[in-house]
């Protein structure tokens, strides 16, 4: 592969990345403003989406969460190996799959800077039908939740070799 080439990929590569945790970023930036100006705690948008403010000190869905400083930490050091080996996995992949891998540490990327700057996750979006609430996830989680399904999906539609 010539410079060149490699070069234009690896833009493309930290460009994805770039994108990804600049919205997520933008879309937490906001929504924190407006909670702050306006002391809501709660913006109802339509029936069934509205954003909520949270504070998430453990993982996905809230899972792990606890006050102790070293088990914040250790999970947190946890999260960012995990990151290295998707990009370590996102380097021996190829199209699709490596975009994936990239949204993924995109989102991840996001989390985890609101992990190290906040000392927890900004959460906001409030999906919600009658009486039933999903977990109130944020725009990185998004990002996340695609790239593992299409992963996932990719994995179940593979030929097998």
């Amino acid at each position: 592969m010539q410079i060149k080439e490699l070069y234009k990929k690896t833009l493309f590569n930290i460009f994805i990345i770039l994108f990804i945790f600049l919205l997520d970023r933008f879309s937490k930036y906001f929504v924190l403003e407006f909670f702050n100006k306006t002391n809501e705690k709660d913006i109802i948008i339509t029936s069934f989406l509205s954003l909520n403010l949270l504070w998430n000190e453990g993982i996905a869905f809230g899972l792990f969460q606890s006050k102790e400083t070293i088990f914040y930490n250790f999970i947190t050091i946890l999260i960012v190996l995990v990151l290295c080996f998707v990009a370590w996995l996102a380097s021996k992949s190829n199209r699709l799959e490596k975009i994936c891998y990239l949204i993924i540490i995109g989102g991840g990327l996001g989390n985890t800077f609101d992990r190290l700057y906040y000392g927890s996750v900004m959460d906001f979006i409030d999906l919600n039908y009658k009486n039933f609430h999903w977990f109130i996830f944020n725009v990185a989680d998004i990002f996340i939740t695609i790239g593992v399904l299409i992963l996932i999906f990719l994995e179940f539609t593979k030929k097998n070799d």
